[in-house]
């Protein structure tokens, strides 16, 4: 009876360790949403395809040799040995557990994309993903889970805190300082200095969020796939959900008060960031570990985010550096700071204790030896992946190429929202503050006339009356204001008007909004402009309602256009079914 238990139990977890192993590959798609919520929308295709890429150039190379690097026979502790059985002994292959390394083989490839998203070469994309997942990654994991040196040492990692998000944060960070920053990120004065951060906001933080989403599901694969118990695998199941969402609370009060607003994108890289802080630890801790790692990682991101904009000025639009790298290694630590007995897979680990649950300092230092040595053979290789790449294929596209985006110069794709109009907001177009806008006075019935002909600007047409009394009155004004300005001129007596949307550039010094810690420059902003004309009612009495609502102390509340006859003839084309205005010679 033992024997068949037995053999059921055998049976089951080894149909979870494949769904687990499922669920890990969808988090590809998760990854995919998540760079391109986080990025701009001319180059989101390209963004796509790169993630698209990573899996299936990711398997080909590691049917080729990253699989024998990892878990093939072990040579002096470094290195799996070299082979090809998957061609010369398939029916005694090891099938599930080369589709269960080859998923988290992609993911270490994956996780720089989005530090080096929309201004790196596609091709030579494909050629560093390639040797990460065929070469970089097998070796380094091999050191952990394939009888390597560190395993040998007692080092853990039960999920790749380290031997994965540590590695990918590593390269992307590497990558994203040697391809440079995005046009427009930094500004500099007349003698380089970098004087200040630009925010570029992502162009769908819906999408963003639902590849959070995914990938928090897939990290229940990620990191329970393992597990060979019922005990074990609901332990981790329960730190893989407590870490992440601590650290998302934690990170939304953190933000709530350093920049007056939760921040939205930053809030759902804390999510990731609890999730990788917890990869390593997450059979060996218990909850109140899972609590301080969370803890410990929503603060992290925010300050990781920061620290790389505002002192080391490097670029990485989607956070992978601070998110992966910094808590990767938080994670590897937090092994041998939380580390206990309590938890159903310490005995399965061989390991000590943690410092905190009286184990000392032994593991901890097992696990900065490990950390160590994993970083510098990233460093060094991936260093050297680059800087060849960078001078045999050249790693940057072509400045004309960035601006007008990957889609377009890599792919041919002329837009990945066919059908859609979206214009890219994200400092697109840059002006200098050249003066503040508050005028000092919100209140229009007690601010005088120079505050208010400044915040909505009159452009009267030359001062003849119209012969039939008809004139076209053309406004330029806030989206917000469109509702009430409606009311105001409904009331009036103007009972029919054209409205067109349009985008404004210019400047709001002082708005304080801040998107992942960044101010957001008020450049392009969505306007309306509003097209009446009016031949009873006084031009006079539609200026004066539209100034009074449009009002709100600030230069650029609106602009208003007059004018007469002389200069405009409505045209009434039937056929057409539209008004069409056209100037008079």
């Amino acid at each position: 009876m033992e024997d068949i238990l037995e053999l059921v139990n055998n049976n089951t977890f080894s149909v979870w360790f494949l769904i687990g192993t499922a669920l890990v590959f969808w988090m590809q798609a998760g990854f995919a949403m998540v760079e391109t919520g986080f990025t701009r929308a001319k180059n989101s295709g390209n963004i796509i395809m790169k993630n698209l890429m990573d899996f299936c150039i990711g398997t080909v190379t590691f049917i080729l040799i990253g699989f024998s690097l990892l878990l093939g026979e072990d040579l002096f502790g470094f290195i799996g040995k070299p082979g090809f059985d998957i061609f010369s002994s398939y029916a005694d292959f090891d099938w599930s557990n080369f589709v269960f390394n080859l998923v988290f083989c992609a993911t270490t490839a994956t996780i720089v994309s989005g530090a080096m998203a929309e201004r790196t070469k596609f091709l030579s994309y494909c050629v560093y993903s390639a040797i990460i997942s065929g070469i970089i990654y097998p070796i380094e994991a091999h050191w952990t889970w394939g009888g390597g040196f560190l395993a040998e040492m007692g080092f853990h990692d039960f999920a790749g805190s380290a031997c994965i998000h540590m590695v990918g944060g590593i390269c992307a960070l590497i990558g994203a300082i040697i391809v440079g920053a995005r046009i427009g990120k930094f500004t500099k004065d007349k003698n380089g200095k970098i004087t200040k951060v630009n925010a570029f906001p992502g162009h769908n933080i819906p999408i963003g969020a639902l590849g959070v989403f995914i990938l928090w599901l897939g990290w229940y694969g990620f990191n329970g796939a393992a597990c060979t118990d019922v005990s074990t695998l609901a332990s981790v199941f329960l730190t893989t959900t407590i870490a992440p969402a601590i650290a998302t609370v934690v990170c939304m009060i953190f933000t709530w008060i350093k920049y007056g607003k939760p921040d939205v994108s930053m809030c759902l890289n804390a999510s990731l960031a609890g999730l990788v802080g917890i990869t390593a630890p997450c059979d060996v801790t218990d909850a109140f570990g899972a609590i301080i790692v969370g803890i410990v990682s929503g603060l992290l991101v925010v300050f990781g985010v920061w620290f790389l904009d505002n002192k080391l000025h490097i670029d990485d639009p989607v956070g992978a550096v601070a998110v992966h790298c910094l808590n990767g290694i938080w994670g590897t630590i937090a092994v041998g700071l939380f580390a206990t007995s309590t938890a159903p897979g310490f005995a399965k680990a061989g390991i000590e204790e943690g410092l905190f649950y009286g184990g000392g300092f032994k593991q901890l230092g097992i696990q900065l030896v490990g950390i160590l040595a994993i970083a510098a053979f990233t460093v060094v290789t991936i260093t050297i992946t680059f800087k060849v790449i960078k001078a045999v294929l050249g790693l940057r596209v072509s400045e004309e190429e960035e601006i007008t985006g990957l889609d377009a110069t890599e792919h041919g794709l002329p837009s990945a929202y066919s059908g859609f109009s979206i214009m890219d907001v994200s400092n697109t177009m840059t002006m200098d503050i050249n003066e503040n806008t508050d005028l000092g006075n919100d209140n229009y019935e007690t601010s005088s006339k120079t505050q208010r002909d400044l915040a909505v600007k009159v452009v009267e047409a030359p001062v003849v009356s119209s012969p039939t009394g008809i004139y076209k009155v053309v406004i330029i004004a806030k989206l917000s204001r469109f509702e009430r300005l409606k009311t105001a001129l409904n009331e009036l007596g103007v009972t029919g008007m054209t409205m067109t949307q349009v985008m404004g550039c210019g400047i709001q010094k002082g708005a304080g909004e801040k998107y992942r810690g960044a101010e957001i420059d008020a450049t392009l902003l969505p306007k309306v402009k509003i097209e009446v004309v009016i031949s009873k009612i006084p031009v006079a009495s539609v200026i004066e309602t539209v100034k009074k609502t449009l009002y709100t102390g600030h230069i650029g509340d609106g602009k208003i256009f007059v004018y007469n006859v002389e200069q405009v003839v409505k045209v009434r084309t039937g056929e057409e079914g539209f008004d069409a205005l056209q100037d008079v010679e």
